[in-house]
């Protein structure tokens, strides 16, 4: 909570500081990775530094949480800091790297607000700074010792035991530790990062989800190549495709991640576009091993059939379930598919039962569409869960 002079002063300074926060994460990435370059090479992924997603995630982020705190005094945005401190604790990061934070933050608000910053200001913003920093240091503490280990520690080597071209651009590689150990056990929906090393010797890293059931013989990452050449955006998907094979080594982190399935009977709704029907079909497997007997509704939209990863599963694993629907959505259909599943999913036509728990995978404009429709039908807004792949952008698209 805020002390009551903090929050006079950020409540004032909240617009000024709200219509700069996108200049202000843009100096204070530029000030941390000149100060420190091994960060943007060995940590940040280049691709959301090129395309400037990341900086609309921490400028979303910061502007949220203040404005949360001047609004609702009394409560924290736990949803929000429970995302970030998940993504966090799979990349390895440490308390001491919030002071590195701290230190360029406010150097970068300083440089763009000028003399505004006084030092009842700073004071103010040092408060709101410090209490997102230290709820994200203790929940990254709590999933760190549940999974035995100090903070940071989270890599182990993983060898590719299987590759499994999924379509053109998509590939699932099967994987176990590299030590003969067990593989550790993680909750239907979770990811792991992944870090390899490129040949201009940068370990850049991605989170993929894990796209089989906790319990699976084989935990396996399924992973749709990035089109973007040698620039940034897709330089570890095609690594992956272009360079890994069955016998080689990868850097895995444990597992985490804040989308998964809940505990319960309560129908289920699993919706997805593109390459986010990877989460889901976690979901969907762990559904149908553990017989869900609720109702279950799958949906998922893609570009066309044969662009559609792991289709023969995505329906397999819906026919095992005693009272479980698909429908897919395609733009480029084939010969004989319904017309009014061709195009953007449109959900007017299903069945959503009372009570349903949806969850959400895919673009950003996908999943807030589906929302809408879901809230339209009375889903409860409290019931409608979603992961991005990527910079959570939902909070700064506004």
């Amino acid at each position: 909570m805020l002390s009551e002079t903090a929050t006079v002063t950020v409540r004032a300074t909240l617009p000024a500081v709200g219509a700069a926060v996108g200049e202000i994460a843009e100096r204070f990435y530029q000030r941390l990775f000149d100060a420190h370059p091994s960060l943007l090479r060995d940590l940040f992924n280049r691709g959301n530094q090129a395309t400037g997603t990341q900086r609309q995630a921490l400028a979303g982020s910061i502007a949220a949480f203040a404005t949360h705190l001047v609004n609702h005094p009394d409560e924290r945005p736990d949803a929000m800091l429970n995302r970030i401190a998940h993504k966090h604790a799979s990349l390895g990061i440490t308390p001491e790297q919030y002071r590195t934070v701290r230190t360029h933050l406010f150097a970068a608000i300083a440089e763009v607000l000028g003399d505004a910053v006084t030092a009842e200001v700073e004071a103010a913003w040092d408060e709101v700074y410090w209490l997102m920093a230290n709820a994200l240091i203790a929940t990254e503490a709590r999933l760190y010792a549940e999974r035995g280990v100090l903070a940071g520690d989270v890599w182990r080597s993983w060898e590719v035991v299987g590759r499994v071209e999924e379509t053109a651009d998509v590939a699932t590689f099967q994987l176990r530790p590299a030590d003969g150990g067990k593989a550790p056990d993680f909750r239907p929906g979770q990811y792991v990062s992944v870090q390899v090393e490129l040949p201009d010797g940068a370990r850049q890293i991605r989170q993929y989800s894990l796209s089989r059931a906790p319990g699976a013989q084989l935990p396996s990452i399924t992973v749709k190549r990035v089109h973007g050449g040698d620039t940034p955006d897709g330089e570890v998907s095609g690594h992956l495709h272009a360079r890994v094979r069955e016998g080689d080594l990868l850097s895995v982190s444990l597992p985490y991640g804040d989308l998964v399935l809940a505990d319960g009977d309560a129908p289920v709704l699993l919706a997805s576009a593109g390459i986010g029907v990877t989460p889901m079909l976690s979901m969907l497997e762990h559904l149908a091993a553990t017989g869900h007997r609720a109702p279950v509704t799958v949906v998922h939209a893609d570009r066309s059939p044969e662009d559609h990863a792991l289709r023969t599963d995505h329906e397999h694993l819906t026919g095992k379930l005693a009272s479980a629907t698909a429908h897919f959505w395609y733009e480029h259909p084939e010969p004989g598919h319904r017309a009014d599943r061709t195009g953007l999913m449109d959900l007017s036509s299903v069945e959503i039962p009372p009570g349903t728990r949806a969850y959400l995978c895919g673009p950003l404009p996908f999943m807030r569409a589906v929302r809408t429709q879901l809230l339209a039908q009375g889903v409860a807004p409290a019931d409608i869960h979603y992961e991005v792949f990527g910079p959570d952008l939902w909070l700064a698209a506004g």
